[in-house]
């Protein structure tokens, strides 16, 4: 990680802790569809392989009401403080995720507002992971090369494939619906690899 000087993160499933929100959800669908609870789930975690709205696809698949998403019910994972506070006194820090609006306004409810000094949401500038459009933007905001950038995320077909094509290094934090993707190609092969947000502290020491 020579010559880097930003780390960029997705939001969802990487810094934000969405297992509550994606149960709820889950529970409500199942309930009010009257549907099989492992017959549901099963085409979720299929889903979840490919596709980066699983619980909705599935949904769609059963023809299943899909409710509003529980924002509410959002918290960042337990190591996201001590991971930002750590990484921010050596490296400049933004975001890149596919949100709806509203990013800064959330990020300083949680209160690591102040760890972040680009925030890109593809709501607020008209273009989504993995469209490389949305990573040059950050850059170009951070006045950084590719080459200087890592990009930190659970997807690799939103995060690491993307990210990788332009020139930035890369980081898989296996979290969320990313334990049942694999690497298919060397596209998506990320630079490293963990399983929590709390290990990415070791790749940077």
């Amino acid at each position: 990680m020579d010559n880097i000087k930003w780390l960029f993160f997705d939001l969802g499933s990487t810094l934000v802790d969405e297992r509550e929100c994606i149960s709820w959800r889950c529970k409500y669908i199942i309930e009010n569809s009257r549907l099989e609870e492992q017959e549901f789930m099963d085409k979720v975690e299929e889903c979840a392989k490919t596709e980066h709205f699983a619980v909705k696809t599935a949904a769609n698949f059963f023809g299943a009401e899909i409710p509003k998403w529980p924002q509410e019910l959002e918290k960042l994972y337990r190591d996201t403080n001590n991971v930002l506070e750590n990484l921010a006194s050596k490296y400049k820090l933004g975001i890149i995720a596919n949100q709806r609006a509203g990013t800064q306004e959330r990020i300083e409810n949680w209160g690591i507002a102040k760890y972040f000094d680009v925030v890109i949401a593809s709501a607020e500038v008209g273009c989504a992971k993995p469209d490389i459009r949305i990573f040059y933007m950050a850059l170009e905001q951070a006045n950084c090369s590719p080459e200087e950038a890592v990009m930190i995320g659970d997807r690799l077909d939103n995060d690491i494939a993307p990210a990788k094509m332009i020139g930035m290094k890369t980081i898989w934090v296996r979290q969320g619906f990313a334990q049942y993707q694999s690497v298919k190609n060397e596209n998506e092969k990320p630079d490293y690899s963990v399983e929590g947000i709390g290990e990415i502290i070791n790749i940077f020491e």
